[in-house]
């Protein structure tokens, strides 16, 4: 039977790639898993494994050449069977194909009621391989693996076991950080941890061994690759005057292999020299988050080059290192989580024109009614019944009578988001994580109320998946867990708006009844901050949300379940 290779979707918001290029030729034989082409995307340079094992009889998009996903680019046969006539297309219902998908990574089913109806991403599979694969000198290979589509490596930031030590099948082994998620990573089997491949601190790509269970621990394997264009100018000789030149050049063009058409397009937009971009990504890769960094910093057409005198040949190796500068007493490192974060608060800046709007709610109502209820409900129900809920519920039935609050810009048009995914800050000892509801418009206040309290939970403990914290339309902050008034929150990207809780506190309050007379009365007020993109929402359409809002939660009156 003949397969379909597709152009695969690596991420929600990516929907071509350009094959640079086939590592297989036609009529080779090829395993499955094993890598077939090389992909580049406006976000992220991958290796594509074939889906199936077979022949490799038919490469329909050569090198070079763009496409949407789920464009048929190859196809894979048994041995001895060629390619049936009649079924070429871009995709079938067999693979899967059809289409660009729908929007968002939720189904029917997520909008269910109770804990752990979030989905888990085949991708993920990889944490609990059924047969786990053999090391030649025995025992069972631990990777790192690939938590998620457009995750393609890893920082194992904790061993939990030692070398020698007895582990237990799906007993966390380590620790790992990736730029969306940190997660405990378990045993894929039960038996002694032999060999450490790779220590604490290192970032590798994933599906490479970090460890062996079982088995004789034996030397850590190395393995070197050097990309063409270096390769090249290592192995003629040239004139001193020369070589500067040609190194140069090697560079430029590995480092061209090593960044996105969307980054090559910046630059050559903004008179930019890649070569003089420091990569963050895979391998070095030059990412968009980079050259906009760079932009920021040194400004379009600030690389000039200035002739200098001929130095001393020196050899080229596989291995560099950057010279970095001492940090200052007392400075340390900042983590991977840290460093992404600080990387989408910049973009953010730079995407959105923030404005900010602050209304003052009255809680009492709301105030009164937990206090009232939260024993009974937590025997009920089995989770604490907390303000969260409260606003999560109202702030989906506002974004209901206004979409534009929970659209997207997308290539200069306004996108309309049909379901409403909730992203909800999650503040960690080591960052801040956005776990997300999905489809929270689907959801009873009981729902709302077991998936916040079930995600916080695994978030803390490292539980999360990457589709679990991905995807957002609309995101609540709580600023005012910490005892704060309010806060001017930074949009999360691409999203539209945010919302900042502020802290739940006691004041003194004129209230006029009916009649016009005015009393003071102690009330629980609390602040709430809108921060929203002014380039599609402007502060008219902000005010009447924050007013519809303001009225919900005042006059509550829903059932609470």
């Amino acid at each position: 039977m003949a397969t379909d290779v597709i152009m695969p979707q690596m991420g929600e918001s990516i929907f071509e790639g350009t094959i640079t290029k086939w590592l297989k030729r036609a009529g080779d034989p090829v395993l499955k898993d094993e890598p077939l082409f090389e992909i580049s995307t406006d976000k992220v340079d991958a290796e594509i494994p074939s889906p199936v094992a077979g022949i490799l009889s038919e490469i329909r998009v050569p090198e070079g050449e763009t496409v949407q996903v789920n464009a048929v680019v190859a196809v894979v046969s048994e041995a001895g069977e060629g390619r049936k006539p009649g079924t070429e297309g871009l995709g079938t219902k067999e693979t899967g194909t059809e289409g660009l998908g729908t929007e968002g990574l939720g189904t029917k089913e997520t909008g269910t009621e109770g804990l752990g109806t979030l989905p888990v991403p085949e991708v993920s599979a990889s944490l609990a391989q059924a047969e786990p694969q053999r090391s030649p000198a025995g025992g069972v290979e631990v990777v790192m693996p690939q938590m998620g589509e457009s995750i393609f490596e890893g920082t194992i930031t904790k061993w939990l076991k030692k070398a020698g030590d007895t582990v237990a099948k799906d007993e966390p082994l380590f620790e790992i950080s990736t730029d969306k998620v940190d997660a405990e990573i378990p045993a894929p089997v039960a038996g002694v941890l032999s060999e450490i491949r790779v220590p604490a601190g290192e970032t590798v790509q994933v599906n490479v061994v970090v460890a062996i269970i079982g088995g004789v621990a034996g030397g850590a394997a190395q393995s070197v690759a050097v990309s063409a264009p270096v390769a090249a100018v290592a192995a003629r000789p040239a004139s001193a005057a020369s070589i500067e030149a040609e190194e140069e050049a090697a560079i430029d063009a590995n480092r061209r292999l090593r960044s996105s058409p969307l980054v090559r397009r910046i630059a050559r937009e903004q008179n930019v020299n890649l070569a003089r971009v420091a990569g963050t990504g895979s391998a070095g890769r030059v990412t968009k988050e980079d050259i906009l960094l760079h932009l920021s910093k040194k400004g379009p057409g600030s690389e000039i080059k200035v002739a200098a005198a001929p130095a001393p040949r020196t050899p080229v190796t596989t291995q560099t290192s950057t010279p970095q500068a001492p940090l200052p007493d007392g400075a340390v490192p900042m983590t991977k989580m840290r460093a992404i974060i600080a990387q989408r608060m910049l973009e953010s800046k730079q995407i959105s024109p923030h404005a900010h709007t602050v209304y003052k709610v009255d809680m009492t109502r709301i105030v009164r009614l937990r206090e009232r209820e939260k024993g009974a409900y937590e025997k009920r129900n089995g989770v604490k019944l907390t303000y969260m809920p409260f606003i999560a519920a109202a702030v989906v039935e506002t974004l209901r009578k206004f979409p534009i609050v929970n659209a997207s810009l997308v290539n200069g048009a306004i996108h309309y988001h049909p379901q409403i995914h909730l992203g909800i800050a999650v503040a960690l000892e080591w960052g801040l994580i956005v776990p997300v509801i999905r489809q929270a418009e689907t959801r009873s206040f009981l729902g709302l109320a077991q998936s916040i309290a079930e995600l916080a939970d695994r978030a803390r403990n490292k539980k999360l998946m990457p589709d679990e914290i991905s995807g957002s339309t609309f995101t609540l902050t709580n600023a005012g867990v910490f005892g704060g008034e309010y806060g001017t929150p930074i949009i999360n990207q691409p999203e539209s708006a945010i919302l900042a809780i502020g802290g739940l506190k006691k004041e003194p309050v004129v209230l006029t009844d009916k009649e016009g007379n005015d009393t003071i009365a102690i009330r629980s007020m609390q602040y709430f901050c809108l921060g929203f993109d002014h380039r599609i929402i402007d502060g008219a359409d902000a005010g009447k949300f924050m007013r519809e809002l303001q009225n919900t939660l005042e006059n509550w009156n829903r059932e609470i379940g």
